[in-house]
Parts: structure tokens; C-alpha cells; sequence
């Protein structure tokens, strides 16, 4: 009997990933980019954060995404009075043999639907630093692993909306992409609109990965080859940043490592063997966007600032 070479085993988890992907397409209408990066940061081991707009589908995302990753998924929904101990768990004294029990709290599963993260204090959203840094959480003293793969994807409404309090630099950091929906084409909003809810659609997915082979597609993507002048390429945006005039600071050496691993697994998103230059520029701007800030007296936006460099930097 003949026993499955490692690229056939590679090519059934490929295929899995694509059949994960056209499912949650078909929830998301029109936002295959948005899917893309959501898959992207995943497979790079990373965190999502999504900020948009109530009502343009973030809350969708993250659930079809729970759904079809497999394995355990929570929905934490952040509220103002919400606790650390809410979301990490609780230590409970035991009488009957006078001691303590951990009560792992919801931050205990491979996805971790953050829904509008910034609606609790800096206190409560700290509290996840720990657990999105190094997959683990300590409580009392006690270090306790998260299951692994450990993915969050949060949600956040615009800052000039009332109740809401800014993440601070650090927790923005622990994010490997952020991104936004968007509002609908005209074409696209027609069929959201004439189409079952998407409720419905949600009901009906099935999981199609499961822990295993979402750890398999994260090795995979953290084996893909990149060339020389990606690496040029990456360097020079990188550069860029931190020579900018309009920018406080340019990116660090870790954000860098962090593109190469992020353009690798988009690369494997879209089903290539190596990674090519335009994954690096199509994953920048989700990559540097919340990590760099503009000079009150530069007049743009740190959206504009990104576009900017990625014209002027050659691609190879």
C-alpha cells in the first residue's frame, strides 16, 4: 500500500484552505481582499483587528471565519463595566479540600471573536496583551497555556464614536494586520439585499479545517521561499518609513519579520509556491498602517503617507 507523499498531504490541506476560503466569500460578498487578509494573518500566527463602521459586516467576518477554522471558538462581547477576570478566568477556593480551581474564562479557545474591543477600558483591553503576545495568561501567579493555534480577530468601531476608548500603542502592536470592510458596490449590496440573510448563511457553514491542519498551513506558509529581491523590496519600504518627513517613526526590525512572515502565508493563500512582490505590497498597508503615526504638522493622513511610499519604492 502506498503511503501519501508530503506534497499530496500538502495539496488535500491546500484544498481544504480553498474550500475554508470560497465559504466564507460566499458569506462576505465582495470582499475576496478582506478574506484574504483575514486567512493572511492566521496563517502568519498573527491577530486581526477589523475597524470599520457598525453594520458592514466585521461581527460576519469573525464568525464565518470561527466557523469554517474549526476547533473551539468564544465570542467575547466588550462592554465598559467588563473585567481582566471576565475574559481571562477566575480562581475559585474549593472548601471541601481548601484550594483553589482555575475557571478558565471565554480567552481560552483557538479563535477569539473580540467584538468591538474598544468599548472597555485600557485596564480590560490590557489583559489580552499577555494571552495574543505568547498564547498563554496568568492568573494569581499561575501561568496557564491557550490552546494552540490561538487566533484573535477583533472588531472596533471608529474612536469618535461615544463609548469608546483608543487602544494603546502596544496592544495596536499585538495586531499583525488591521483592516476595514468597507460599504457594498451598488451590484453587491443589491444581493445582499435579494439574498438569504446572512444569519442564515452563517447557520449553515460547516467547519472545514480543524487545530491540525490550520498548525500544518502555518508551517507550510512559514516554509515558503523568498527571494532576494522580495527581500530588497521589503527592506526598501521599511527604510522608507523611517526616513519619511511626515512620520514620527518608521517601522522596527520586529514589524519587518512580521512582513515577511505575512506576505509568506498570503502568498499561500493564493495557492503559490513562493513568495512574489506583489504579496508584500498588497499585505503593507494592512501591516504598517496601525503602527506608524504621522507629524501634527504633515497635513496627511497615515493612509495617505503608506500609499505614498508604496509608489515611490520600485518593485522588483
Amino acid at each position: 500500500m502506498n503511503r501519501p507523499t508530503e506534497a499530496t498531504a500538502r495539496s488535500a490541506v491546500g484544498n481544504d484552505l480553498e474550500r475554508a476560503l470560497d465559504q466564507v466569500n460566499a458569506v462576505i460578498v465582495g470582499k475576496k481582499a478582506v478574506v484574504e487578509l483575514a486567512f493572511s494573518a492566521l496563517l502568519a500566527g498573527g491577530h486581526l483587528l477589523v475597524e470599520d463602521l457598525p453594520g458592514v459586516g466585521k461581527t460576519t467576518l469573525a464568525q464565518a471565519l470561527s466557523v469554517v477554522l474549526g476547533g473551539t471558538w468564544q465570542r467575547i462581547q466588550f462592554t465598559n463595566d467588563m473585567l481582566p477576570a471576565d475574559i481571562l478566568g477566575v480562581s475559585i477556593f474549593r472548601r471541601a479540600d481548601e484550594q483553589f480551581e482555575f475557571r478558565p474564562g471565554p480567552v481560552f479557545a483557538n479563535v477569539v471573536l473580540a467584538d468591538e474591543i474598544n468599548r472597555a477600558t485600557p485596564r480590560t483591553q490590557s489583559a489580552l496583551l499577555e494571552a495574543m503576545a505568547e498564547g498563554q495568561v496568568t492568573v494569581d501567579g499561575q501561568t496557564h497555556a491557550l490552546p494552540q493555534p490561538f487566533f484573535v480577530i477583533a472588531t472596533q468601531n471608529p474612536l469618535d464614536m461615544a463609548g469608546t476608548y483608543p487602544l494603546p500603542d502596544s496592544q495596536l502592536d499585538r495586531f499583525l494586520l488591521r483592516t476595514a470592510i468597507g460599504y457594498p458596490s451598488a451590484a453587491e449590496e443589491r444581493r445582499l439585499l435579494i439574498e438569504p440573510d446572512r444569519r442564515d448563511l452563517l447557520a449553515n457553514l460547516q467547519p472545514v479545517l480543524d487545530p491540525a491542519r490550520v498548525s500544518q498551513l502555518i508551517r507550510t506558509a512559514a516554509g515558503l521561499h523568498v527571494a532576494e529581491p522580495v527581500l530588497d523590496y521589503i527592506q526598501a519600504l521599511v527604510h522608507a518609513t523611517r526616513s519619511h518627513a511626515s512620520l514620527r517613526a518608521g517601522l522596527s526590525t520586529r514589524a519587518a519579520l512580521a512582513l515577511i512572515r505575512t506576505a509568506r502565508a498570503h502568498a499561500l493563500v493564493r495557492g503559490q509556491d513562493f513568495c512574489l512582490p506583489e504579496n508584500v505590497k498588497l499585505i503593507f498597508p494592512a501591516l504598517a498602517g496601525h503602527r506608524l503615526q504621522t507629524m501634527p504638522e504633515a497635513g496627511l493622513s497615515v493612509d495617505q503617507v503608506v500609499a505614498e511610499i508604496i509608489d515611490a519604492t520600485a518593485v522588483p
